[in-house]
Parts: structure tokens; sequence; C-alpha cells
């Protein structure tokens, strides 16, 4: 024997209707159904709520009361003909004149009681039970309307009134006794034994089937709605979350309490009680299997079931030295809350004794306050107990799992999903049961809360970042090409990048759904107005906006780009970081700033465990600072660094051999793309001196630029010429010298290299002549070469040599520093 629920939604429509219709004439429910119960149709208790309280204010209700009439006679015709539906026209005009009748009653009164306003609420299920019997009846089901009223007995707790449970048990048993024929039943109402007709409250339509099945000991209660089932997460804030085929009655109360709008836990009591399985099923998708909910579901693939929320709660707190073993309390502080009928749905309380506080309903935290000042009146004038403390804007999110129980680790991943994602928790909570781990958050953080907590748990294999990129020239550019190129490969190794957002200096673009990298690059370098892009000032305003719009998505798993060499950009590293978003990054500006700019950020993003990754900014895609970590954490000591860091410089010198002048080989590298339009912002070695601070500091020395020791490779002539033709000019008339230079270390067997060392406190770039065997000697065209000498590595160095620049290096360094920061978000 099966009991079916339909809610609103189900029947509120012809859709629903015809779906109601097919699902009771299918092989799995003709004949082994003994009662159906339906509840209004959609939207039509609002609409007698509003009714009954226009007809109080002593207003006409002739135009609700006849659309009512019309919304139902307009259905009845869409699936009855000839008698049929003559009879059930006659049947709706006759119950809606009888709600005309209490209605004129309230006006006349002027008063509108909890008693009235269920017996006016109660109309909703009548009008739809009674139709959908007829209807049933025209399709070949047979089929009686139950006036439910005559059988569920209640308290006289109007508006939520209380089941006589061993009453209504009978009641049920002798009605259905020899019963063949399917009943229609209205849900949601009852009466008292003094026959005055009362509303079960939320859920009331469930906790209807639910009494029915237990008391009939059905094998199955279904409940029909609008959604397949039970979700792992609500799919209206989290995109991947799925269905649940299976979950326990403990932990379907559960994620229920905490959100869940499919199933009302109080009002499936009856048939979790008698252990009858609860299906949850959609009207609108009758094949699916819905969610079953069993006393022994199959084991789930994951350590918990679903991640559920209340986007709305308050916190209170009281405290006090006054509270430290006090017994009988805490029975003081919830009984002072029972008094005034305030629920509370979350408990905490320090092992110390000090503090105890709990989550109530925004509505109720005013009335928790009162209660707890009026309760505590003594103590608080003593000063031994503090006046009560309200925290609003709050949300409460959930963990739901039986399994956590025989899992470890589950609250150490919980956490750090928000910990990681800069989500700050107010309160925890968790049962003896370990069926639910709770934590109160700021309300603005639930969308991203509920995000990272369900990738972690269930995609946990799969590692992915929301990237926000500024700079789309050419290294940023060929970062998004090669981003766009390696899609598949990403998805091979579980990695999903998505790119959200992207800025150049004028435009900047975003996008929820995922940017296409390619047409990005296209969008945001292509002059003027652009569709789909979004004008920004040039500069620190521009940047500023891009961030302030990042941040207002508020994503879990983000990771902030920088591929400029922008200062003004560079600046804002440390607001990015508070809110709680990696940086990756191969502008060495803030970290070749001030000392102080740099320990901030550093420190910062070190204590709250968020990647602040610059890799790039010293050597490009060679991990040189990755190893200096390595081996500073892996307690060496690091003596001396050696280091050729300018592609620009390595190329002039590694190609001096004598055979053409200096000046024409920085024409050269000029024409070949090595240097900045203009040489001198290359051959000043500023660039390379940043480098060399980064890498100091990088060491534990506390050093500013002015610190870092400079040997000019250009007389100041060269720096003084007006333009570019002026200088290379200035540059031939010093050949004779640079030549003299190469030719006394040529005498020696030495070639010239301009080299950095960091060594006993100190930075400093130098030229200097390398005798045949120097590590600096092997180097070939552009090549970086980084030489570092450790109390482990004495005898002989550790050697990081490659490619020291280059768009295509430099944007695969910052790709895998992007991919490393999605392997540490989750």
């Amino acid at each position: 024997m099966l009991v079916l629920k339909f809610g609103g939604s189900s029947v509120g429509s012809q859709k629903g209707i015809e779906s109601f219709s097919r699902i009771l004439k299918d092989k799995e429910h003709n004949g082994n159904t003994a009662v159906v119960v339906v509840s209004a149709f959609c939207g039509v208790t609002d609409t007698l709520i509003e009714l009954a309280n226009t007809a109080v204010q002593g207003k006409s209700c002739k135009k609700q009361t006849d659309e009512l009439n019309t919304r139902h006679a307009e259905c009845a015709s869409l699936f009855l003909k000839g008698s049929d539906k003559k009879n059930a026209v006659k049947e709706i005009e006759k119950t809606i004149n009888q709600l005309s009748l209490v209605l004129d009653g309230i006006s006349l009164l002027g008063e509108l009681s909890k008693r009235t306003l269920d017996l006016v609420m109660s109309f909703g299920e009548i009008l739809c039970a009674d139709l959908l019997t007829s209807i049933l009846c025209a399709n070949g089901i047979k089929a009686e309307f139950l006036d439910t009223r005559n059988i569920i007995k209640t308290d006289s707790n109007f508006g939520r009134a209380e089941i006589l449970k061993k009453e209504t048990e009978e009641n049920i048993r002798a009605f259905f006794k020899g019963k063949k024929t399917l009943q229609v039943a209205a849900g949601f109402i009852g009466s008292t034994n003094c026959g005055h007709t009362s509303t079960l409250g939320r859920g009331g339509s469930d906790l209807t089937a639910a009494l029915f099945a237990a008391a009939l000991g059905a094998k199955k209660l279904e409940i029909w709605s609008d959604v397949d089932g039970l979700m792992t997460c609500d799919p209206n804030q989290v995109k991947n979350a799925f269905h649940i085929d299976e979950i326990s009655y403990t932990e379907a109360m559960e994620i229920s309490h905490f959100g869940a709008k499919v199933i009302f836990p109080p009002s499936v009591k009856p048939a979790f009680e008698k252990g009858i399985p609860i299906s949850i099923r959609n009207t609108f998708n009758s094949e699916g299997s819905g969610t079953k909910i069993t006393t022994n579901p199959a084991p789930g693939k994951f350590p918990i079931r679903g991640i559920s929320s209340i986007s709305n709660a308050s916190l209170v707190r009281i405290q006090g030295a006054g509270m430290v073993g006090v017994a009988g309390f805490s029975a003081r502080v919830f009984g002072a809350l029972s008094k005034k009928g305030i629920s509370v749905m979350l408990i905490t309380q320090s092992s110390s004794e000090y503090s105890i506080c709990f989550a109530v309903l925004p509505e109720d935290a005013a009335g928790a306050e009162a209660a707890l000042k009026e309760e505590f009146v003594y103590e608080i004038q003593l000063g031994s107990i503090d006046k009560p403390i309200i925290e609003k804007n709050l949300s409460v999110i959930a963990v739901v799992g039986s399994a956590m129980k025989s899992t470890t680790g589950v609250s150490g991943k919980f956490f750090h999903a928000l910990g990681r994602n800069g989500i700050n928790i107010v309160a925890i909570a968790q049962g003896s049961s370990e069926a639910n781990i709770s934590a109160v958050i700021p309300s603005a953080d639930e969308g991203k809360a509920l995000n990272a907590i369900h990738d972690a748990f269930f995609f946990s294999q799969q590692k992915s970042v929301n990237l926000f990129l500024v700079g789309t020239g050419l290294i940023g550019g060929t970062l998004l090409e090669q981003i766009s190129a390696n899609q598949q490969k990403l998805a091979d190794n579980m990695i999903k990048v998505n790119l959200i957002g992207a800025a150049n200096y004028d435009k900047m673009i975003f996008s929820l759904n995922g940017l296409d990298p390619l047409k990005v690059k296209k969008m945001l370098t292509t002059q003027g107005k652009v569709e789909g892009t979004e004008a920004i000032e040039p500069g620190a305003k521009g940047a500023n906006a891009f961030i302030e719009k990042m941040a207002s998505f508020n994503l879990p798993n983000s990771c902030f780009c920088d591929c400029t060499a922008s200062e003004d950009i560079a600046n804002l590293y440390e607001k990015i970081l508070h809110y709680a978003i990696p940086i990756v990054t191969p502008n060495k500006k803030a970290n070749s700033g001030s000392l102080d700019y740099y320990k901030r950020l550093t420190s910062y993003a070190r204590t709250r465990g968020i990647p602040y990754l610059y890799e790039c900014t010293v050597g490009a895609g060679l991990p040189v600072i990755s190893s200096l970590r390595d081996l500073f954490l892996s307690g060496d000591k690091i003596v001396r660094i050696e280091a050729v860091l300018s592609g620009t410089l390595s190329f002039i010198f590694n190609n001096f051999d004598g055979k053409i002048p200096f000046s024409a080989l920085v024409k050269e590298a000029k024409a070949k793309g090595y240097t900045e339009p203009d040489p001198r912002d290359d051959l000043n070695a500023m660039d390379a001196a940043r480098k060399v601070l980064i890498l100091a500091r990088e060491c534990g020395l506390n050093i500013e630029f002015k610190n870092v020791n400079i040997e000019p490779i250009l007389p100041q002539a060269c720096f003084k010429a007006k333009d570019i033709d002026a200088f290379f000019k200035e540059l031939e008339n010093s050949d004779s010298d640079y030549e003299k230079k190469r030719s006394n270390a040529e005498k020696e067997g030495k070639r010239l290299r301009y080299i950095a060392v960091i060594e006993e406190g100190k930075a400093k770039l130098s030229l200097r002549a390398e005798e045949e065997g120097s590590p600096f000697r092997s180097l070939t065209d552009s090549d970086n070469i980084v030489v570092i000498t450790t109390n482990r590595y004495s005898k002989l160095p550790m050697v990081i040599k490659g490619p020291g620049a280059g768009a295509q290096v430099t944007a695969g360094g910052i790709f895998a520093d992007i991919v490393r920061t999605a392997r540490t978000l989750v």
C-alpha cells in the first residue's frame, strides 16, 4: 500500500494536473495507492489569507473571490466535459459561496481570530481535493473526496494545531477498514473535538500524508513536488550540486532543519517513527527515482550526504564570570526563552563555562534579548554577567552525513575550506551523533562558503580556480593562449581554470559563467569601445575598479593574476590579500618596493595561508624562489648567491667577443627584441637590481633598493643623451673603453659577465671577468643563471640555468603558479 502527497506546485497548473493523473494511472500506483493527499493550488493559501485581512478591514472581497472561482472553474473546463464539468463548476461555486459567507461574517464583526483564519485557509485544500477527485474519476480512476476534518483531530492551538495522535490513528484505521476506492484527501487541515476547523502549520500536508502512512502501515510514503528530490546543496547557490539517491532519516532531518525546503522534519515524523520509507519525487519528471529516505540507506561515496544553510540568523551571546561553575545556569537561559516561545536553532558553550551563545531567527532576537535581561536582571546589575550581545546578518551552514562518525578529517576539511577562502567563523556546533557540523558565518559569505565546502567534499579530486587577469599584453596575451590550448589537458588532470574577469589599461570584462580566453584577448586589445567590455580609467582608479568588482563576486577559489609592470596595481596587492584572494604575479614592483610593504605582503599571506606566488619575478619560469624557500625550510643556510638575471645583459656579454663593437652588439640586441625600445632601460641594470633585491629579501636580508650596489654599465653621457639616436652616438664614443676591458680580460683567459652577488648581508651588481670553467661562461644567447652556495651545497653549488626571459617561458611559469593555487585552494 502506498500513500502519496502532491504539493501546490504539483497541482497548480495544467501540466502539473496532467502529470498527477498520469502518475496515479501508471502501473506502479494504480490499484496500490490507498490515499493521495493534496495541497491547495499554488498561491491559493496566500490569497485566502489576504482575503481574510481584506474582510476584517471592512473592504469588499468580491473581486478576489470571483478570481478564485474563475481559476478553479477554468481548471475544471480543461479536464472535464458535459455533466462532469457542470457538476464540478457547481460544487466550486457552492464552496466559494460558503467562503464568502465566512468573509462577510469577518467583515461584520471587524475581527479575525486564529480560529476563523484557519477556517478561511481550509477552503484552498477543499477546493483542490474536490476538483481533483472529479478529474481522476473522469480519467477512469475510481476516487472519492475525503474531507480530513472528519478524521484528523487536533488541539485548539489554531494556526499550528497539534495532532491528537491516538484518536486520529483510530479514526484513520476505522475509516479505511474495507475501503478499496482511492481517497483524495485535503491536506493541511483537521478539526478539534468541538468540530472547529484547524490547520497544521508549516508542512501540514506532509504531516497529513505521514499520519495516513503511519496509521495504515503503508509500504512507502511518496512526496511529490517540483524538484527531483534532495540535492547535495541548494542548486540556486551551488551550480554543480547534484541529486542524492538515498539518505537516512537522521540525515534528512538534519539537512532539512538547516534550510533544505523539500521536507519539513516534524511533518514526516509519524512515518519516521514507524520506519516507513519516504520517497521525494518530481511530478514533472516521474521517471526519475527521486530521493529515498530510509532507516538503512546504501553507503555513499562521500563522507557527507549534503550541505545546507539557514540564510538569515541572529546570534545571541551571554557571558560573564558569574556563569562559571554555577549549576542550572543553562536551564535558566533556555527556560527563559521557552517561556517566550522562542525556538533555538543552534547552541554552543565554551568549555570554560564563561559564555553561551545560540542562534535564533532575526525576528526572535529582540525577544530573546529581553527574556535574558528579565531572567538575569540582578546578575547584570551586579556585573557578574554582561548584558546579552546580539550579532545580526549571519547565516548558519551545516555539513550532514552519518558517515562522518567513522571518517577522520571531515571537520578539518570543512574548516579549511572556509578559512582558505577568508570566511570568518563566528560560532561552531557539533552534535554528539557526529551527523552534523555547523558553523555561523557572515551572511555575505554564505554562497561563497557553500561552494567552497561543496567543492572540498564532492569534487576534491577536481581542483578549480576562478581567475581574474590584469594585463593582456605580450605576457598576459600569451598566458591566455596557453590557458586556451591546455584546457583539455587540465581537465584530464582534474584541474579547471575558469577565467571570470580580465582587464587591460582601459577596459575590463567579467562573466560568472566564464570567458573564452582567446576572445577576451581580442576584445581587450581592440581599439575603441567593444561590446561586452566596460571602460575604466587608466592607472590606480581603473585597477581599483577591477579589484572591487572582483571582490563583489565573492567567489571561492579565486585567484588574481597581474601580468603588468604597473606600480599602481602592485600597490593594491595588500588590499587583494585582505579579500583572501591569492595573487600570482611576474610584476617585480611590489616585492622590490619598500621593505615594509614586502614584509606586510609576505607576512599576511603566510599567516593567513593565502598563496602569494611571485616565482616569475626572478628568472621567468626558472624555479629560483621556490628552490630558495625549500633550502630555507629544510634548515640549510644560504652563504652566497651569484647570478646573471638580465636576459638583455646576458645576450650582450655572451656575444661580446671583439668581432663587432659593443655599440653594434647593443643595436643587434635591440633589433632582436631583447631590449626595451630604449636600451637604456635595460643597460641601467635597474631590472636586474630589482631581481637581486627580491632574492636578497627571500634570503632574509632586510635591505632597501638603495642598499643594492649597482656598478654602472654605461657612462653618464649615454643617460644624458636626449634620444635613442643620440644615445647610440655616445655609446659608439665609448666602444674603445669596452673593447679595452674585454681584451684585458681575454689576455687572462677570461670573459666579461655582468653578475649579481648576494653575500655577507650585502647585494651588488658588477662587471666581472670570468675564467674558463666558470658556470657563467656556459651561458648562451639570453639565458639566466643562478648559482647558490649553501652549507650543504658548499663544494659544488646548486646551479639553476635556463631562459630568463621570453613570453612563452614567463607565461608558462605564471600558468604553473595559477595551477598551484588551484591545488592549494581545495
